[in-house]
């Protein structure tokens, strides 16, 4: 009884926070038994701690290959906290609750938010059984495409090709980027029949469900009208073509002569289309960044920073707060006292939370680097650079340092992996004291800028 007063007297942002720090170290504690490991090897605390730490904030950084090291009972455990992280803690819960009883708690619905689902009171229920029920069907629809171009195009059983399947799609969709092969998808670098699902699974996953709701929304009433959508769907949708495009382009520029030049054109360009989708949601890739050109590492950086949809399973700050930011510029730049999107203007509370974000994943990024920089200082600045921002947005994406760096360096990884995962506003909301309505204000006085 005390302890569920003790649950309720606390916060969304603690409970969120709380929730998935339970979940990372339940993961830890079950991959640390005998049965998770393929080997006579156990896994140490802080290898089972990364890699929970890495399934639950959908990263995908690992110190341990997951196909060797882990048995599938391992995997299977892995693959348990991926879901789990993607769906989100209070997500499961509040959908649990519905079915039982039928109702969900107001401070559900405020924790949902806090996690990335913003679910107002009269749409709860469907909120909830749409999300779970679209991942269901995206999932077994990738998962169906993969298996089966794994038997028929390289022989592999049934069984084998099912479960590799299920996982590559799983990983996917929730932008995990986990693989059961040790180069993860080199070997599969020219098979556009299995790039292509899954880069499609991590960009639906990564646009966020709301936006999903949105289309399934317009579909379903046979609507062309462009401006029914919300003006976050349209900033998301524009700014993923945006990148998708530019990113391609810039992949083939940098890499055509580089990682890229024993490929044929078509596969080439292939991989440059999927090399600019993976950094900002999954972390998959097709070929070994370590020895990708520094300005090919400099643009992927730019690319996991900014990240995917908002209330998704993507990272980063997200493209909504870069669209946010960049009109805050053009405002400024122009004259315009009101920020504006899309014949829209823009509450200034918004371009306050979308700067305070961005800063708070400047800081974030700055500290990591400099803390990884102190502890293995053998590693260049962009190897240091890519691995933090990396794991920061939740990307997953390596040049191969994660298993080489110090445990030191690798506890620093993990707090920044959390810290991706659940956000550096609701961290700080969880650790702060209840804001204090002030009825009164300050003089004010404006500094010199610039």
């Amino acid at each position: 009884m005390k302890g569920l007063l003790f649950l309720r007297s606390l916060g969304p942002a603690r409970l969120t926070a709380i929730g998935f720090l339970l979940l990372i170290l339940s993961g830890t504690g079950v991959l640390m038994l005998p049965f998770a490991e393929a080997g006579a090897e156990h896994a140490s605390f802080l290898a089972a701690l990364f890699t929970a730490t890495s399934a639950v904030s959908l990263t995908g950084l690992v110190v341990e290959d997951t196909g060797t090291f882990w048995s599938p009972a391992g995997q299977a455990v892995i693959l348990l906290l991926i879901q789990l992280g993607g769906l989100g803690i209070m997500s499961l819960a509040s959908l649990s609750g519905l079915l039982l009883t039928g109702r969900i708690s107001l401070k559900a619905r405020k924790t949902g938010a806090y996690e990335g689902r913003p679910i107002t009171a009269g749409g709860i229920r469907r909120t909830l059984f749409f999300t779970v029920g679209f991942t269901a069907i995206a999932e077994a629809t990738i998962a169906v495409i993969v298996g089966a171009r794994l038997m028929v195009g390289y022989g592999y059983s049934f069984r084998r090709a099912a479960w590799e399947g299920v996982f590559h799609a799983v990983s996917a969709f929730n932008n995990a980027g986990f693989s059961t092969h040790s180069d993860n998808l080199v070997s599969f670098a020219s098979d556009a029949w299995i790039l292509m699902p899954l880069a499609a699974a991590l960009i639906g996953g990564g646009l966020g469900f709301p936006v999903w709701a949105e289309l399934v929304r317009l579909v379903r009433r046979r609507s062309n009208a462009v401006h029914r959508i919300s003006i976050t769907a349209r900033m998301t949708l524009a700014a993923t073509a945006f990148l998708l495009v530019a990113g391609t382009v810039f992949v083939a520029a940098t890499e055509w002569t580089g990682v890229l030049a024993p490929m044929p054109v078509a596969v080439k360009l292939l991989n440059a289309f999927f090399a600019s989708a993976t950094p900002r949601t999954a972390g998959f890739n097709t070929f070994d960044y370590g020895q990708a050109h520094p300005i090919t590492l400099m643009g992927t950086d730019v690319l996991m920073f900014l990240g995917g949809g908002s209330a998704g399973t993507a990272g980063g700050i997200k493209v909504t707060t870069a669209c946010v930011l960049l009109a805050a510029m053009a405002a400024e730049f122009t004259g315009r006292e009101k920020t504006t999107i899309g014949h829209r203007s823009l509450p200034h509370s918004v371009t306050r939370q979308a700067l305070a974000l961005s800063f708070a994943g400047v800081m974030v990024v700055t500290v990591g680097v400099a803390a990884l920089r102190f502890f293995d200082p053998q590693f260049t600045g962009d190897q240091v650079s890519f691995e933090v921002i990396s794991a920061f947005a939740t990307s997953g994406l390596s040049t191969g340092i994660t298993a080489g760096l110090s445990p030191a360096s690798q506890i620093v990884l993990c707090f920044i992996m959390y810290l991706g995962r659940v956000g550096p506003t609701t961290l700080v909301a969880a650790l702060s004291a209840k804001m204090l309505d002030r009825r009164f204000s300050y003089p004010e006085e404006r500094p010199f800028i610039g």
